[in-house]
């Protein structure tokens, strides 16, 4: 794996999103920017509104960025969902004062199910983990490298 150098060159913690349709998996890098674990699943109202579970999070952790899945067709394409996620990412950025990157998350659910499933665990024992799971593994890829998205272009960084 390769390991990206940080912003500005200083060692950076990020905050991960992974912005579905009723609740956001949210992740967390190290301070040093290199490693990240997920963190847990809260509801879309408690993200958007900035509300006590969420300012908590920035609090605790102080990320430096926001790094949010873009859901990008299989062909690479953004469509509406990725068009919605992007409008609301952006608005929990502005709120939060954090900058902005948006990573490739396409199939990164998938992944996370394989993970939980191989961990032993049944469809009802991943409620509530696969979201937090999904934004690890689309952080981690970043972190590595491996999946940024240009905010301005969509092109791969």
């Amino acid at each position: 794996m390769r390991w990206r150098p940080l912003e500005n060159g200083k060692n950076m913690r990020y905050l991960a999103l992974d912005i579905g349709e009723k609740r956001v998996g949210l992740a967390v890098s190290d301070a040093s920017g290199r490693m990240a674990s997920p963190l847990r699943v809260l509801s879309h109202a408690e993200v958007f509104s900035l509300a006590p579970p969420f300012r908590q999070l920035l609090e605790d952790y102080q990320p430096e960025m926001l790094v949010v899945g873009l859901p990008l067709s299989m062909d690479g394409r953004e469509n509406s969902q990725a068009a919605l996620v992007r409008e609301q990412a952006e608005k929990i950025a502005t709120a939060a004062g954090l900058p902005l990157r948006f990573v490739d998350e396409r199939l990164s659910s998938a992944e996370a199910r394989r993970v939980l499933r191989a961990g032993g665990l049944d469809a009802r024992g991943m409620r509530g983990k696969t979201d937090k799971i999904a934004a690890s593994l689309f952080l981690q890829a970043y972190l590595d490298g491996g999946c940024a998205v240009d905010r301005k272009t969509d092109e791969p960084i």
